[in-house]
């Protein structure tokens, strides 16, 4: 078991990959993809045994398939201080996979691991809060699964299969992090609360904070998780086939991270407006006298300045990944022409509602003081994601005995909305173009290659934001270059 978490582990911090439909990638083989990454009701690839694991019975040979996807994307992020790319990465998404045809009988299965999906981004980027200096602005959700997957023909015509899947899944995050003040539930004096204090107006007393943003970073975080998949395959006749897919929500614990939450600039803000008002209300005197005056006022309120506002958390993170139903079909329109289309459901609106958050253990008593609590505390993270339906449609041209050339076309409906729409979950593309190509090298050695382009998307975020005050009427942009090679040996 440690073996597989460690190979599992090096595959994800490889291949942490920007978002291709919501979370998820459109296909996983570079076969599959040149024609769209249609393969509910396609019936040749090991890639089955993610899309549709009945349709494994129907494949003619035993067969080993390594693939390697490496993914360009490009971000931009626009609002009232920044109009800013974010980072070049590169991704590489590995997948590996084996299918045994038993021969005469009527069963086979298969094992394969495959890069799932995720999303990620990094930009540095201004924050009203923090001046000039420019903020860290990362994310990072990578989902890999694998296990093994059954078939069995109940006919020539009719295969039912299930997969097995774990799935290991990891998680970063590093921003400036908003929370509406009235979440500080501690209490400065009687009948007031330092959520109450921070959010009143100056005329009352308060600060007059629509939000305290604490700098956050959140790491060292993984997940294991199942996920099950059953499908059911028939073939009309030699040229028509059809598929039919489940696949089952997957619940994850994001376990053994760390936190780290520091209200630094936002304290030094409200107490630079404290001194103001103070000099206000007492002219003549000096910036030392305002400085020791609100000092006092914090010491009485149970704030030591001396201890800070950075503190550390252990982190739990609970986040659930969409069921989802297909439906495929292929269609043989000439001997040399195949056509195949899949439509998808994918129900994000009950897996990514929220995201919460559960710190343990903070050791800083100034901020433990202000939440109202010793250190433990959930906070939930909207997020709203709306369902989609995923389209793919794609044919494939046999020009000889060793050449087949592929085009597709994927649409999968952007399930963020644009009220929790912010620059590094950019879950946001749409239209995916794609094209392949397959030379057949010998009897047993098939190479695949494919390119896709995710067009770019942009989305303007609602005003206000959910998420935070510098997301209002933001502009998040994204797009997506892939490209695919696969290797094959049929036994």
């Amino acid at each position: 078991m440690k073996l597989v978490k460690s190979v599992a582990l090096f595959l994800l911090v490889a291949s942490a990959v920007m978002a291709q439909t919501g979370t998820r990638l459109v296909g996983f083989t570079a076969q599959s993809m040149g024609r769209g990454g249609a393969s509910i009701g396609t019936f040749d690839s090991n890639e089955l045994m993610m899309t549709n694991p009945a349709g494994i019975s129907f494949l003619n040979n035993s067969s080993l398939d390594v693939n390697l996807s490496l993914m360009f994307p490009s971000l931009h992020f626009k609002n009232n201080l920044n109009d800013a790319n974010g980072d070049k990465n590169v991704f590489p998404l590995p997948a590996v996979s084996y299918v045994h045809n038993c021969g005469s009988s009527d069963f086979t299965w298969g094992v394969g691991f495959f890069t799932a999906g995720g999303m990620g981004a990094d930009y540095k980027l201004k924050h009203a809060l923090y001046g000039t200096a420019l903020q860290e602005y990362h994310s990072k959700l990578a989902s890999m699964q694998g296990g093994l997957t059954f078939a069995y023909k109940f006919d020539k015509n009719l295969s039912v299969g299930a997969s097995l899947h774990l799935v290991y899944s990891m998680l970063e995050f590093s921003m400036p992090f908003a929370l509406n003040p009235l979440a500080m539930q501690g209490i400065a004096m009687p009948g007031m609360t330092f959520g109450q204090m921070f959010a009143a107006p100056p005329a009352m007393g308060g600060f007059g904070y629509d939000e305290v943003t604490a700098a956050a970073k959140m790491n060292n975080l993984t997940a294991v998780g199942f996920n099950g998949k059953i499908g059911f395959a028939y073939k009309v006749n030699e040229k028509f086939s059809l598929g039919l897919s489940y696949t089952m929500p997957t619940s994850l614990t994001y376990s053994g991270g760390k936190a780290t939450m520091d209200m630094t600039a936002q304290l030094n803000d409200a107490f630079g407006k404290a001194m103001m008002g103070w000099m206000m209300q007492n002219p003549g005197k000096t910036q030392q006298d305002a400085q020791a005056a609100i000092m006092a006022q914090f010491t009485a309120l149970g704030i030591d300045m001396s201890k800070g506002v950075i503190a550390n958390y252990d982190l739990d993170v609970d986040l659930k990944f969409p069921q989802s139903i297909g439906f495929g079909a292929s269609y043989e329109a000439a001997n040399n022409l195949k056509l195949s289309a899949d439509i998808e459901w994918i129900n994000w609106e009950n897996a990514f509602d929220k995201m919460t958050l559960k710190l343990k253990s903070g050791n800083n008593a100034n901020i433990n003081k202000m939440m109202g609590n010793t250190g433990t505390f959930n906070i939930d993270f909207p997020m709203n994601w709306k369902n989609s339906i995923l389209v793919k449609l794609g044919g494939e041209l046999k020009l000889n005995k060793a050449f087949t050339a592929r085009l597709g076309y994927a649409y999968g409906g952007n399930p963020v909305p644009e009220s929790t729409v912010f620059p590094i979950f950019p879950a946001i593309v749409e239209n995916h173009i794609t094209a392949g190509l397959s030379v057949k090298a010998s009897d047993s050695i098939t190479l695949n290659a494919a390119f896709e382009m995710a067009l770019n998307k942009s989305l303007k975020a609602s005003n206000p934001s959910v998420i935070s005050n510098e997301f209002d009427g933001s502009t998040s942009e994204l797009s997506t270059t892939l490209i695919h090679f696969s290797f094959n040996y049929a036994f």
